[in-house]
C-alpha cells in the first residue's frame, strides 16, 4: 500500500520536478564510495520519484533500476531518464529477486515506509554485504525568510511522515534494522539557488499541499507569496537561496 498522501500528492509531479532540491556531489560521491558503487554493480533506487538522485549516479556506470510505487512520478522518470530501467513497486513488497543487488538507495522516502517490512525487503534482495542507503535533504531554518516561509507548512504538515525522520534521526531506534550491521551516518549541507517563483512551486510540490482543496491550497500559497514580498531577506530579490541540511545514512546486509 501506498500512503494516500503520497499516492494522490505527487501523481502530478510537475512542481516536483521543477522546484524540488537536487542533491550536492558530496553527497553522490560519499554514496558512490560508502555502497562501493561501480561499473557493473547493479544498484536499485527505491522510491526514486522523478530520478533526482537516480540521474546523478548515472556516471559510476553501475548497472541502475528505478523502483517506483505512484504512476504519475514513472512517467516523468521516463521522459527525464529513459536509458535507466524503472519498475512498478514499493519498499515493502520490491518486484526483485532475492539477493539480486549489490546496493539500494532511498532518497527522500523512507519515512513513507512501513520501516520493519521495508528493512526485511531491503535485506532479501540485497546480496550478502550488499549496502543500503538513505538520504533526506532536510530543511535549514538557519534563514529567518526561509523559516517564516517553513513556519506557514508546520501547520499544513502537523502529521506529515517525513516529520518521523526527524524524530528517527535523533532516536536510538534508529539502529534496529534486522538483518543489518551498524548504522553510519554522515551530514552534508548545499543551498538550491531559486526564483521567488520557484519557492512557490517548491511549497506546492509539497504532497500535503497538493492534496488540499483548490482554495486552502491557494490560501497557503498566497501566505508564501506574502512572505516573498514582504520579508527584508527576500523582498525584491530575483534570485533566493534555500539551504538544506543533507541527512544521510548507510548499513550493510549481514552475511
Amino acid at each position: 500500500m501506498v500512503h494516500d498522501v503520497a499516492a494522490a500528492g505527487f501523481n502530478d509531479p510537475g512542481d516536483y520536478e521543477a522546484a524540488r532540491p537536487s542533491y550536492p556531489p558530496e553527497v553522490v560521491a560519499w554514496l558512490v564510495d560508502e555502497l562501493r558503487i561501480s561499473h557493473g554493480k547493479r544498484v536499485a533506487d527505491v522510491a526514486a520519484g522523478t530520478g533526482k538522485l537516480t540521474r546523478l549516479l548515472v556516471a559510476s556506470g553501475a548497472d541502475l533500476l528505478a523502483v517506483e510505487p505512484v504512476a504519475g512520478m514513472r512517467a516523468t522518470f521516463r521522459e527525464k531518464l529513459p536509458e535507466v530501467p524503472i519498475v512498478a513497486g514499493t519498499a515493502e513488497a520490491l518486484p526483485l529477486s532475492a539477493s539480486s543487488l549489490d546496493a539500494i538507495t532511498v532518497a527522500q522516502a523512507w519515512h513513507w515506509f512501513d520501516h520493519e517490512p521495508a528493512t526485511a525487503e531491503a535485506a532479501r534482495v540485497l546480496r550478502p554485504r550488499g549496502r543500503l542507503a538513505l538520504v533526506w535533504n532536510a530543511r535549514d531554518r538557519t534563514e529567518p525568510w526561509v523559516d517564516a516561509v517553513w513556519t506557514i507548512m508546520d501547520r499544513v504538515e502537523k502529521h506529515a511522515p517525513w516529520r518521523d525522520h526527524e524524530n528517527w534521526r535523533d532516536s536510538a531506534t534508529r539502529s534496529d534494522m534486522p538483518g543489518f550491521g551498524e548504522l553510519h551516518e554522515a551530514q552534508f549541507r548545499h543551498v538550491q539557488p531559486i526564483t521567488p517563483a520557484g519557492v512557490v512551486r517548491r511549497v506546492a510540490s509539497v504532497s500535503h499541499v497538493a492534496v488540499l482543496p483548490e482554495a486552502d491550497r491557494a490560501v497557503v500559497l498566497d501566505e508564501v507569496r506574502a512572505v516573498l514580498a514582504d520579508h527584508p531577506g527576500a523582498r525584491g530579490r530575483e534570485e533566493l537561496r534555500i539551504p538544506y541540511r543533507v541527512d544521510c545514512y548507510w548499513a550493510e546486509r549481514r552475511s
